[in-house]
C-alpha cells in the first residue's frame, strides 16, 4: 500500500514514493531555498542601512535628526514609554548600526530590522533552536538574546552561510539527503552543523547528536541530520 499507484498507465503514474521525492525538491527549492540560498540575502537584507540618518519614533511616525532629539522628544509626548537605543554590530560581515527598544530580541531585530528571516521564532523560549545564530564563533539562541547586548559582536545567520561558497557543500548535503520536511527549523539545524563543523572538521555520529541536542524538529528528520553533515565535511576536506 506504501507505493500504491495512482494512474500507473506505461509505468508513467504517480505513486506515493514518487510524489515524496518531488514534494521534497520542492521543499530543498522552496522553503530550503529561501531560508539558505544566497538569493535570500536580498532585497531588505542589502538594502538596510549600515549607518543611521533618521530616527523615527515608533508611537507617532515622526522623524529627527539625531538620537538626543527623538529622546527628547519621548520626554515630552511620549513621558513614562520606553527609550529607543542605537547599538552596532556586524552581521555576516556587514556593519550595521540600529534603532531599536531595549528589551527587543536578537532575533526581532534581524527580521524586522535588517530584513534577515532565517534565525525562525517559534517556541520564543529558548529551546526550540529555530532561531540559532553564531555570535563570534559560538552557536547562541537569537530569541533569548537581547540585540544590546551583541554591541561590537560579529553575528553569522543562515543566510551568511549559504552566501558563503565554502559552506555550499553543506547546504547541498542537506537537500541531497532530505533533511527536512516542512523546512521551518532547518535553517536553525544548518547554522548549528556550521558551528559544529568550524570546531570539528571530521564528526562522528554522536558529535552530530550532541551540536543538535538543542534543535527540535517536529517533523521528526533527526536521523538524516548526522548523514548530511558528515558527508558534507567530507566533501569539504576534498573526499568523495
Amino acid at each position: 500500500m506504501a507505493d500504491e499507484v495512482i494512474n500507473n498507465s506505461e509505468g508513467t503514474g504517480l505513486n506515493r514514493r514518487r510524489f515524496l521525492k518531488s514534494a521534497g525538491v520542492v521543499v530543498a527549492g522552496g522553503t530550503l531555498g529561501a531560508g539558505l540560498m544566497p538569493a535570500a540575502q536580498t532585497a531588505a537584507a542589502l538594502a538596510a542601512p549600515t549607518t543611521l540618518t533618521s530616527f523615527r519614533c515608533a508611537i507617532d511616525g515622526k522623524d529627527f535628526n539625531t538620537l538626543a532629539a527623538l529622546q527628547s522628544h519621548y520626554a515630552e509626548a511620549h513621558a513614562g514609554a520606553v527609550l529607543p537605543v542605537t547599538t552596532k554590530f556586524k552581521v555576516n560581515g556587514k556593519d550595521y548600526e540600529v534603532l531599536i527598544e531595549p528589551h527587543w530580541t536578537l532575533q526581532r531585530t534581524l527580521q524586522f530590522k535588517l530584513g534577515l528571516t532565517g534565525a525562525k521564532q517559534m517556541c520564543d523560549r529558548g529551546v526550540c533552536g529555530s532561531c540559532t545564530v553564531i555570535i563570534d564563533g559560538r552557536a547562541v539562541l537569537s530569541c533569548t538574546t537581547l540585540a544590546v547586548e551583541c554591541e561590537g559582536k560579529a553575528i553569522q545567520t543562515v543566510e551568511g552561510i549559504a552566501a558563503d561558497s565554502k559552506w555550499k557543500p553543506l547546504i547541498d548535503s542537506y537537500c541531497k539527503w532530505d533533511a527536512m520536511q516542512c523546512g521551518y527549523c532547518t535553517p536553525g539545524f544548518v547554522v548549528s552543523a556550521k558551528a559544529l563543523l568550524d570546531k570539528n572538521p571530521n564528526p562522528t555520529v554522536m558529535d552530530c547528536k550532541q551540536a543538535l541536542a538543542g534543535n527540535i524538529c517536529c517533523c521528526g528528520t533527526y536521523p538524516r541530520h548526522p548523514t548530511a553533515i558528515m558527508e558534507a565535511a567530507q566533501v569539504m576536506k576534498g573526499g568523495a
